[in-house]
């Protein structure tokens, strides 16, 4: 398996790159900014994009989305239960104070089951609301890891302050969608350090309570 990662933009977003070796193929997860750098990781390494997806569209997680579409041409993959949140993210960009650039419409919005392709390479798309209404995460099986954005992070869970985020939803999403997955499997999150399934249902305090 491809891995690579970044932190990108202003509010330091774990960006993933990730994919078949063979094939040199991969999606791009989360790149929230920092997009000439990204292309020249991608360019240096001889790496064809086969999308690029994002687990939620909050400003942060897409500051970096239409340079690195121009440069790619990649398809833009977004959980279809997240389109309200895209279509409004420059406006809450600016209630942070922030300029997001125009978005590119996505090519394919994406449903529970669905599956992200890049050579042999495949991500299972998992439906986790909570964070936000259509927050996916992204499984790969055969490697063992899980790339969640904001849902679940070393030690804590994701904002739920924001319009459209529910504290009760959030949880029933870790604990139906993450937490039934083997305990050895890697969680990649939107920031901060990796974890696994099994040392959060152990060390999380905002699960351990609750889920």
């Amino acid at each position: 398996m491809i891995f690579q990662m970044m932190q990108v933009g202003p509010l330091g977003v774990n960006c993933y790159i990730v994919g078949d070796e063979t094939a040199r193929e991969v999606v791009v997860i989360d790149p929230g900014g920092h997009a000439r750098q990204i292309s020249e990781l991608l360019n240096n390494l001889r790496l064809k994009v086969s999308a690029i997806v994002l687990t939620h569209a909050h400003f942060d997680h897409v500051m970096g989305v239409e340079g690195l579409k121009r440069a790619t041409g990649a398809p833009l993959m977004v959980g279809e239960k997240e389109r309200p949140v895209f279509e409004a993210v420059e406006e809450q960009g600016e209630m942070f104070g922030f300029a997001v650039p125009p978005l590119p419409d996505p090519e394919r919005w994406l449903n529970e089951g669905d599956v992200v392709e890049a050579g042999k390479f495949k991500l299972q798309v998992l439906e986790v609301p909570g964070h936000s209404a259509g927050s996916i995460a992204l499984y790969n099986a055969e490697n063992g890891v899980v790339f969640v954005g904001d849902v679940l992070m070393r030690g804590t869970i994701g904002r739920t302050d924001f319009p459209g985020c529910s504290f009760e939803e959030l949880l029933k999403s870790i604990r139906t969608k993450l937490y039934t997955l083997p305990d050895a499997t890697k969680v990649y999150s939107g920031h901060g350090p990796m974890t696994t399934i099994g040392d959060e249902k152990l060390l999380n305090p905002f699960t351990k309570n609750y889920v």
